[in-house]
């Protein structure tokens, strides 16, 4: 591991009932450690009190009606904080929850087409419901064992290179080229042209001195220095929010305080949630693929993220199982329903939780640090909106350097255990998806090794994920078989 703090798990003596119940000297970290990285988690996690609100208020529903911005981020840093404090104190993981990313995607350019608002988070409630049902059978975990030791590892590297191509994206490093060939390409044509990636470039090289060098704090240190620096150059040089006018602008978040820090939420969303669906609108068959959709993508995102992040925070064994395994997965069903709920969209484990493993969290006890600024950024909006996309990206990009060792673990000579293993690292980051990546593992997997004289070692279980998976890259296909709009 990158940070190591300084009791080893062999000498850890509780010496408190805060340490009894978080394991934080068994696991070898400090209250001080972990209340770093739970700010590390949330100072990489804070974009999405802003990210989500444009997502899910920027499309209209089948009935023309729209999310007000303001409400949406309010639900949205209050199921965040929530449902971090939660998992934090059932599974004693440092696991940051909030809207997922994708999903609310899928919600706000699909699913509201069909639907109305408060009928599409009716559905994600009714896909935490699915999900939960799968956990607390044991059927979820069941599916979780049966996945090889190598993809789980790959699952592990995939998501670091996910993670890391996000904060490529986010800080403008990389961009879209509009063009079919190459599709991404380096900053503005082919340069670094704008003050907000270079400090990107500044606060990524600062960080990983500090990581090098073992300093406590490092990521923290890194994070506020840039954030530190922006606040400076924005406040010279006035560069304001990127627009089509304004390229060289800051992306999400501006980094200046305009206005009083303190403002009052508006959880008029809390609630607003309509299981009463008008199948004279929407067939049944559609519903049925939504949940589908949503169940897919929710499950195996979430699987392959808790389990990069346990082996990133050597909490995993060699099996990839980590402490309290069915609690978390059940709780993160949970998720989808209270985001559901909150119209905030499903709520799930966010991989940018690996900037506070990688800063030493090692317990739940970081998680209430994360919750707490969740809940807290609901009345101080403003001052949540200060760190910069482009700073935040740097501690992006260090995790995803982190959890690109784990590849060490994993024997590649064996072409029919490369390819899948492939296949897993490179389709996350290439489709923005994980569970677009975990799919092609699973699919490739069964089909190399099935005919590869080895299809007796292949789990019945994940013959039907496979094909479950099959179903859910065509399912463009299937919706259009079966006439769904």
């Amino acid at each position: 591991m990158t940070t190591a703090p300084s009791p080893t798990r062999s000498e850890a003596r509780p010496t408190n009932a805060l340490d009894r119940f978080f394991e934080i000297s068994k696991r070898g970290s400090t209250i001080g450690t972990e209340i770093r990285g739970g700010l590390v988690t949330f100072v990489t996690m804070a974009y999405i009190v802003i990210l989500n609100p444009i997502i899910l208020s920027g499309s209209a529903d089948v009935a023309g009606n729209t999310l007000e911005f303001s409400a949406v981020g309010a639900a949205t840093a209050l199921t965040a904080g929530v449902m971090t404090i939660l998992f934090g104190l059932i599974t004693r993981l440092p696991f940051g929850f909030a809207a997922g990313l994708g999903i609310n995607a899928f919600v706000a350019f699909s699913v509201v087409g069909q639907v109305t608002w408060p009928e599409a988070m009716a559905l994600v409630m009714i896909n935490g419901l699915v999900i939960v049902l799968l956990a607390a059978t044991g059927l979820r975990k069941m599916i979780f064992d049966a996945v090889p030791f190598q993809l789980k590892i790959a699952i592990t590297v995939g998501i670091g290179l996910f993670i890391a191509f996000i904060g490529f994206v986010n800080s403008g490093f990389v961009t879209a080229t509009g063009s079919a060939s190459p599709p991404v390409g380096l900053g503005v044509g082919g340069s670094v042209a704008t003050v907000p990636t270079v400090l990107f470039i500044v606060t990524l090289i600062l960080t990983g001195i500090l990581v090098a060098r073992k300093v406590k704090g490092g990521l923290l240190i890194g994070l506020v220095s840039g954030t530190v620096l922006a606040v400076i150059v924005e406040a010279i040089w006035h560069l304001g929010a990127a627009s089509e006018d304004n390229a060289g602008g800051w992306g999400l978040t501006v980094p200046t305080l305009t206005g009083a820090p303190f403002s009052l939420p508006d959880l008029s969303l809390v609630g607003a949630v309509d299981f009463g669906f008008d199948f004279s609108k929407v067939s049944l068959v559609a519903i049925v693929m939504i949940v589908f959709t949503l169940v897919f993508s929710n499950f195996f995102d979430a699987m392959g993220t808790m389990t990069g992040l346990a082996k990133e925070a050597d909490l995993a064994n060699e099996n990839g199982d980590f402490p309290r395994i069915k609690s978390a997965l059940v709780v993160e069903g949970v998720g989808a329903i209270v985001g559901g709920g909150t119209s905030s969209s499903s709520s799930t484990v966010f991989i940018e939780s690996g900037a506070g493993i990688g800063e030493g969290a090692r317990t739940g006890f970081a998680n209430l640090i994360t919750g707490g600024m969740f809940l807290l950024a609901m009345f101080l909006t403003p001052l949540t909106s200060i760190v910069p996309t482009e700073i935040a990206a740097a501690a992006l990009v260090i995790v995803g350097a982190m959890m690109m060792a784990q590849i060490k673990y994993i024997d590649l000579t064996e072409f029919s255990i490369l390819l899948p293993v492939f296949l897993t690292v490179t389709v996350m980051p290439l489709t923005y998806s994980i569970a677009n990546g975990i799919g092609a593992g699973f699919v490739s997997w069964v089909l190399v090794q099935a005919f590869s004289g080895k299809a007796k070692k292949i789990s019945p279980l994940l013959w039907v994920v496979a094909i479950g998976f099959v179903v859910f890259f065509a399912r463009g296909p299937i919706e259009a078989a079966f006439g769904v709009a």
